[in-house]
């Protein structure tokens, strides 16, 4: 009898830290509450924020991420604790005398003014002599490809352009820190997904620090260098993107960016550095401990992203397998999302899988068997 092919997954690279960029800190916030009477909208955060990167404060709708940026860019003051940027407290300094812009969601842009207008509009203060005002006005239209069109209307603007017109007003003064609160928001898919990469071209060309505020995971993981998730006026987890998505350090984390599955587990061994557990579904794993990880009695959680399973064709192999039986299909395009019912797990999984293989003909009903990688299997701390 031929032998069968067997499928090795590759291994699930520990994410490291990039250590390229400057350590030096641009932004301190240390343990910043913002009470509203019995309210509390920021939590005693802490967080530094790295000269000359990408950082997203990512969470839903009432996290404190928007009173964070706010209180950084001086619109509102904290009710204890203490914001510096480029080393300097901010304590007392009004928000036009901190070396800080904002690009505001509605980008605020004036119909009366033309698009140079606009640009030159926070320039008018500073009294600049012998033609500098115009250099930089065309400097900054340059920078957001928008060359030549000065003299346009803002009545006269796309969505986009609109857009480039707040982001080149904000850095024509050129602060050490421009802030973003959702300015991709208004725009329709296809154009957000486009301002995504120039707006990261962008950042690295001026080499400032961008901080974004997003409610959209997908955003922040294609955008950010760092990525601060929030949830209740708390920082959850900073990290990169690749940390974040593949290591989240809790359920919580996990459950909002992107899709997870979680499998409930009995600990068998424990160290400072990892779990062995048993599943009712995938046996016995060894996985590593998180940082943050809280025992619960014998209790733990695991979880898996639905794309680091992989259906098993025909009389394909692997070292570790399940078996189960497709109950749902949904079909998205280029993907489709299997929901697979497997014996001994308390809920079915969610499967990802590419339509170029077929998963998009496999009918409801079908009994399929799927290969995973056990380190793709992360505990997390409830």
């Amino acid at each position: 009898m031929p032998e069968q092919p067997q499928i090795d997954l590759p291994k699930v690279e520990r994410p490291q830290e990039d250590r390229s960029r400057p350590e030096r800190a641009m932004i301190e916030i240390r343990n910043v509450t913002r009470s509203y009477g019995a309210f509390k909208a920021l939590d005693d955060a802490s967080l530094t924020i790295r000269e000359g990167e990408f950082f997203s404060l990512l969470g839903p709708s009432g996290c404190g991420k928007t009173t964070l940026l706010r209180m950084i860019a001086g619109f509102d003051n904290p009710t204890s604790g203490s914001i510096s940027v480029g080393g300097q407290p901010m304590e007392g300094i009004p928000a036009n005398r901190r070396p800080t812009n904002m690009v505001f969601q509605s980008y605020a842009i004036f119909p009366h003014l033309n698009v140079e207008q606009n640009v030159a509009y926070g320039l008018k203060r500073l009294k600049l002599q012998g033609g500098e005002e115009k250099r930089r006005v065309e400097e900054a239209l340059a920078q957001v490809s928008l060359t030549g069109l000065g003299k346009r209307l803002a009545t006269e603007l796309s969505g986009g352009q609109r857009q480039r017109v707040a982001l080149a007003r904000a850095l024509v003064m050129r602060p050490k820190v421009l802030l973003l609160d959702e300015p991709l928001s208004a725009l329709d898919k296809k154009l957000r997904e486009q301002m995504q990469v120039e707006l990261r071209r962008l950042q690295q060309a001026v080499g400032i620090t961008f901080v974004l505020v997003t409610h959209d995971q997908y955003e922040a993981l294609a955008m950010s260098d760092r990525i601060a998730v929030m949830f209740g006026g708390k920082i959850a987890q900073v990290a990169s993107p690749k940390e974040i998505y593949q290591r989240p350090v809790n359920r919580q984390v996990a459950d909002f960016l992107g899709g997870m599955n979680f499998v409930k587990a009995e600990i068998v061994e424990e160290n400072s550095a990892s779990l062995v557990v048993d599943t009712l579904g995938f046996g016995r794993v060894k996985t590593d401990k998180p940082k943050a990880f809280v025992r619960n009695g014998g209790a733990a959680t695991l979880g898996i992203r639905p794309e680091r399973l992989r259906v098993l064709w025909d009389n394909a192999t692997a070292k570790f397998e399940v078996a189960g039986k497709v109950v749902e299909r949904h079909y998205f395009g280029e993907i489709t999302h299997l929901i697979v019912d497997i014996p001994g797990l308390e809920k079915p999984l969610s499967v990802t899988e590419t339509n170029d293989f077929g998963a998009d003909d496999i009918p409801v009903g079908t009994s399929i068997r799927l290969a995973y990688d056990p380190e793709a299997l992360v505990a997390m701390a409830d």
